[in-house]
């Protein structure tokens, strides 16, 4: 299904999503195909974790009281350590291919920016990432992640958006949100 404009509450349309996506993520996004091909670079990518260890949740299957067994996918042993990778890898890789130089994004809690830093590492691309004020501050961690792959990580909000201007200009000590 593709996805709903906001607003609206319709199908958003190819010619809607073009400001902001390479044609080929756009076009995997509106398939109707039960299988999308993965590119030989990307699958290159995704073998440095993959396969994900499964676990079986034993405690769970006895809370239950189930003779089914019960696995669990570890996906915590990418190196961003999250599943977000899965996506950002084929994404950075997607737009390298259409010529997008540099990417700018937003991310909560650091897992989103940690796993896109990573991938337009590995895809040769600049990459900026507002994070959520709090965060940034909480989690050093992940900031720092992020800037090991080379991605410029600001605290948001920030002055370097219209958006960000106001918000602090009426509470400077915002923490910023999603």
């Amino acid at each position: 299904m593709p996805p709903l404009n906001p607003a609206t509450g319709e199908p958003l349309g190819p010619e809607a999503l073009a400001p902001i996506f390479p044609m080929s993520l756009i076009e995997q996004e509106m398939t109707m195909e039960p299988w999308v091909e993965i590119p030989d670079d990307v699958m290159r990518i995704y073998k440095l974790w993959r396969p994900a260890p499964l676990h079986r949740a034993v405690a769970l299957e006895e809370e239950l009281g189930t003779p089914a067994r019960i696995y669990w996918k570890n996906e915590s042993v990418s190196p961003a350590g999250s599943h977000k990778p899965n996506t950002a890898v084929a994404q950075a890789y997607y737009n390298k291919v259409a010529g997008v130089t540099r990417i700018a994004t937003e991310t909560g809690a650091g897992q989103w920016g940690s796993a896109l830093s990573f991938a337009c590492c590995l895809m040769g691309i600049e990459c900026m990432v507002y994070m959520v004020k709090v965060s940034y501050q909480q989690k050093p961690y992940r900031r720092l992640l992020m800037q090991t792959w080379n991605a410029e990580c600001i605290p948001s909000p920030s002055d370097r958006t219209a958006a960000g201007r106001a918000i602090l200009e009426k509470d400077p000590d915002s923490p910023g949100s999603l």
